[in-house]
């Protein structure tokens, strides 16, 4: 059996839409609970908790993005022109926030609250408008002969609505946990506070999501409950109750590290639910990723400039952690 570059490019996907969810998920959830916070002091502390390494976290969706380009050119350009607005909406927030973040350390008093409302605006819509799309993908894409046949708004629908607002509570809660790990004091026992609600309101989102794919489409349906799968996937379900009891009992005892890795954990269960919903389509529910894969030739010129990349990236996000752990202290970093 030869060497399968079509789902080694899957996976490479896979891995940098992964760690974009561990990087910038904590960092969109500190934009979202920005708001909450009691005065200018905690506000800053939130903020300073990732500003040495918020732009570095973005790197993986450029990885995703420029490889399901060239890997993958059909599934870009389908995916593209079906969930343009969306797609459009999150990176204009994108970019968005980006401003405010550097503007808000710089700005006079005056209009310091204006960008930290441009902040969190653009941290919630990217979160949501991130979400929307996933749900968009699960609930499949209509194609024909290779084209995009569907409507401007077909993106839109009460699934996706709810995959926008669960994804809203997962980044929440990553950015709770992460400040949980990251401060101490009066933030963190507020971080503590925001934790506890976050938990329930994320498995809430969960319970739902999960109640309504399986009745999108009869294919998922029969991929949940149909014999042998029901057994092959069931561990999904209770892993995600093990791990959200694990949670809460981390957050009672006030452990630092648990609590972020747990909720990772069940944010990665979460998505391998949706990704049994649809493999191996990488457009739903009709073209696999075999069938939208570019020539093997690009596919192993990209492999040779990935696998001198992609380590560097690695250790040079690593190396930027190692610098900066530990607690943030009030008089936060320099920026």
């Amino acid at each position: 059996m030869g060497l399968d570059l079509t789902f080694i490019w899957f996976l490479i996907i896979i891995f940098g839409t992964g760690m974009y969810i561990i990087m910038d998920g904590f960092d969109l959830g500190i934009g979202i609970l920005l708001p909450f916070a009691h005065n200018r002091q905690q506000k800053d502390m939130m903020v300073n908790t990732v500003a040495p390494v918020w732009d570095g976290n973005e790197t993986w969706l450029v990885l995703g993005g420029a490889a399901l380009f060239g890997a993958f050119p059909l599934a870009y350009a389908v995916i593209l022109e079906a969930l343009m607005m969306p797609l459009s909406l999150m990176l204009i927030a994108l970019i968005f926030r980006g401003v405010a973040f550097e503007f808000r350390f710089k700005a006079n008093p005056n209009h310091q609250a204006l960008w930290d409302k441009a902040f969190v605006t653009g941290s919630m819509m990217a979160t949501f408008c991130q979400g929307m799309v996933v749900g968009a993908l699960v609930q499949g894409i209509s194609v024909t002969n290779r084209q995009y046949t569907g409507g401007m708004f077909d993106w839109f629908s009460i699934f996706t609505l709810l995959c926008g607002m669960g994804l809203l509570a997962a980044y929440a809660l990553l950015g709770a946990t992460w400040l949980l790990l990251k401060t101490d004091g009066v933030l963190r026992q507020l971080a503590q506070k925001w934790s506890r609600y976050l938990v329930m309101v994320l498995l809430i989102m969960m319970l739902c999501i999960s109640i309504y794919t399986p009745l999108l489409n009869d294919t998922i349906a029969q991929r949940w409950f149909g014999q042998p799968q029901f057994w092959m996937f069931m561990p999904v379900p209770i892993l995600c109750v093990l791990t959200a009891v694990v949670l809460i009992q981390s957050i009672k005892k006030q452990r630092d590290v648990l609590p972020f890795l747990c909720t990772l954990g069940l944010i990665f269960l979460g998505y391998s639910g949706l990704g049994i919903s649809v493999w191996p389509h990488i457009i739903p529910p009709s073209i696999d990723i075999w069938q939208a894969s570019s020539g093997l030739a690009s596919q192993g010129f990209m492999a040779l400039g990935t696998l001198l990349i992609l380590p560097i990236v690695l250790a040079y996000t690593a190396w930027s952690y190692y610098v900066f752990r530990g607690k943030v202290k009030e008089s936060g970093y320099e920026h």
